[in-house]
């Protein structure tokens, strides 16, 4: 087990915190990957927003929330009933849909274009859910915001002249009434036994900000957090529970051939085109190497054993992901649930530090 403050390998049962080191309410929350890494840093969650009546049952089941809000945001921003315990929370945390931005994903094909993100839910932009989220913070200003996403948003026409993505929620956040500051960061630095980088922007409420004020060049302003980690990487080979674990044998065929031509680095390159075709729901295949650490959870993915032959266990994904072995996930497959998630393990070392470095100084 890895000796980090935050041990990847734990129980939600076990896991007793104090609640006492602010409010937060969590937006796209999912599973709840990110609210068990503020309950880890002993921040008190008190509710969320999600619109899939599934994994509110998950996250309901599993946090108990307070205050539970099933509803899309464009429509939850507009409310004007909310509680007041939501208004100056100290975190508002957010994850909007990032397949827009995933370089697994459709990317640009996507923008402008209504879809429904998963069945059974509304018809959405996906690539405008991060400026709802915006305006949700500008009504309900809390002391932080925390917005995570993945690295495809720095990359390609998402940072080009003409859309420039980045620039676009920096300008959000400003006209919010925010400094806002992102973060490339990769979860095997953080305690996690997975190769996860995830973009997460944090943004800190103007008129608190003087006492953490810095100068970039000639004209950005901005806080000063730091967020540097560097943990000894965990490798799959102190994960894996050899013949304890219980395997699933994998049936695809696609799959199986794919899982041939994996590569030196644990993936198939260009499987589609390969295969002529798409892979019957399959949109990642990555094969565990022992002494290397797992690549990133793919909701759509499969992971497989060292045989090439079987999945990784339920316990090694979980493992992976840093989620707690009980996790009850109803019905749900946790690849998928944890492909969807914030790492709990990354967002605990990430909450703790903006407590200490900003919000432990505002008290």
């Amino acid at each position: 087990m890895n000796s980090t403050k935050f041990p990847y390998n734990w129980d939600l049962k076990d896991s007793k915190t104090t609640k006492d080191k602010g409010k937060v309410f969590s937006c796209f929350s999912c599973g709840g990957g990110s609210t068990m890494g503020y309950k880890l840093a002993e921040f008190d969650v008190i509710g969320c927003n999600e619109i899939d009546p599934k994994m509110m049952a998950v996250y309901k089941i599993n946090h108990r929330p307070k205050y539970s809000y099933l509803e899309d945001i464009r429509t939850f921003k507009l409310r004007k009933d909310l509680p007041k315990a939501l208004y100056n929370l100290d975190i508002l945390d957010g994850s909007p849909p990032c397949s827009s931005f995933s370089m697994a994903g459709n990317r640009e094909k996507d923008w402008g274009k209504e879809k429904k993100f998963k069945e059974g839910q509304v018809k959405q932009r996906l690539d405008t859910l991060f400026f709802d989220f915006i305006d949700l913070a500008k009504e309900l200003q809390p002391k932080i915001v925390v917005a995570e996403n993945v690295k495809g948003i720095l990359l390609g026409k998402a940072a080009s002249y003409k859309i420039n993505y980045v620039n676009a929620i920096y300008k959000a956040f400003d006209k919010a009434g925010y400094y806002c500051q992102h973060y490339l960061l990769d979860a095997s630095k953080m305690g996690v036994p997975q190769k996860r980088e995830r973009v997460f922007f944090i943004c800190l409420r103007k008129d608190l900000a003087k006492p953490f004020l810095k100068k970039i060049g000639f004209f950005k302003i901005t806080h000063n957090l730091k967020l540097e980690f560097n943990e000894p990487e965990i490798t799959f080979s102190e994960i894996d529970e050899g013949i304890l674990g219980k395997r699933k044998e994998i049936n695809s065929e696609y799959a199986l051939k794919v899982l041939q031509n994996v590569t030196s680095s644990g993936v198939c390159q260009n499987f589609k085109k390969s295969l002529g075709g798409k892979l019957g729901g399959i949109s990642f295949v990555q094969q565990v190497k022992n002494k290397r650490v797992a690549l990133t959870v793919n909701a759509n993915s499969r992971i497989a054993y060292l045989d090439g032959k079987h999945e990784i266990s339920k316990n090694e994904i979980c493992k992976v992901g840093s989620f707690p072995l009980d996790y009850n996930f109803l019905k749900q497959q946790p690849r998928f649930i944890i492909g969807m998630s914030v790492p709990p393990v990354m967002l605990a070392n990430i909450a703790e530090q903006i407590y200490l470095q900003l919000l432990s100084k505002l008290k």
